[in-house]
């Protein structure tokens, strides 16, 4: 047990000097990892922002829910209850005609005189919102079946665009990080190699003493998975930077739809943890299938000879 952690210690300082003694490769790794890391790390806050931008648009997609005209004040509140228990709804708040009225009058500005002298023709209302878009449908089908309900007003065509929208962003942004993960599992494995290579004496001696083929890849997968670390942590600190310069070249524009963009405070650590994994698979995965192929190769050489 004490020889394999001291061979295990070995194999690990072994893995580390090969960083370094390896450096300029090292850092070609490390860049061209980066590279593809910051890439995930923008378009991953790309679609926080555009997610959040869509549920704040999807927040004004209200329904609004007129209470017949019969209805008294305990009948009015039974609706709203009722509407409260439907699932998928986020809100409900209480509209008074009095208070429709106004917003009515004050609309027409100077030209409200034309409607002095006349009663109060709207009826109470609820405004709902939704949680899920993809239920809207149906959501409004039930809120229309509740008792005292007198009509519906809703736009299902802009929740049915907005819903297809965050599928699309979602669908794209999880092919860029799908697509730039397998990029950087084959640039760790050819960095693997190409090192292997550099190598290969010290391999094929290692072999002839009676070397197993695990004791010969932990150094490098060790290699691998510091490669992923390092580019990992240098990774974040260029997301926020990139980061915090577009969002004060954008904040003025932002503000002027009604939009903030969120804070980068609030997604490092998960970013960070995103990329520390994403580094720490292409090394060891990235080193094993280079390994398992180069071992294979020397081997069906010796078998050849």
């Amino acid at each position: 047990m004490q020889n394999n952690g001291k061979s295990l210690s070995y194999l690990t300082k072994e893995g580390l000097h090969n960083v370094w003694v390896n450096r300029m490769m090292s850092i070609a790794s490390i860049a061209v990892l980066t590279s593809c890391l910051t890439i995930i790390g923008c378009a991953a806050m790309l679609f926080f922002n555009v997610g959040e931008m869509l549920d704040k648009v999807g927040d004004q997609s209200v329904i609004m829910v007129f209470v017949k005209d019969g209805a008294d004040d305990a009948a009015t509140k039974q609706v709203g209850d009722a509407i409260s228990k439907i699932e998928n709804v986020r809100q409900v708040t209480f509209v008074p005609k009095e208070e429709s009225w106004e917003e009515q009058v004050e609309s027409l500005g100077e030209s409200a005189g034309i409607l002095e002298g006349l009663q109060n023709p709207l009826p109470d209302a609820y405004e709902v919102t939704v949680e899920d878009l993809e239920l809207f449908d149906s959501t409004v089908k039930k809120i229309s079946e509740v008792e005292n309900v007198l009509n519906v007003r809703e736009n299902s065509d802009l929740a049915a665009q907005i819903s297809s929208l965050s599928h699309s962003v979602g669908l794209v942004s999880l092919g860029i990080i799908i697509l730039l993960f397998l990029v950087s599992l084959f640039i760790i494995s050819n960095t693997v190699r190409i090192t292997m290579y550099n190598r290969r004496l010290e391999i094929s001696i290692m072999k002839a003493v009676g070397a197993t083929n695990s004791f010969i890849r932990w150094p490098f997968m060790i290699e691998g998975i510091v490669l992923g670390i390092i580019a990992a942590f240098v990774s974040l600190g260029l997301v926020a930077l990139i980061y915090s310069i577009v969002s004060k070249a954008f904040m003025d524009f932002m503000s002027g739809i009604g939009f903030s963009l969120l804070s980068f405070s609030g997604y490092w650590w998960q970013m960070l943890a995103c990329f520390v994994a994403v580094g720490v698979l292409t090394g060891v995965f990235g080193s094993a299938v280079s390994m398992r192929r180069y071992l294979t190769e020397q081997k069906g050489e010796s078998d050849e000879i």
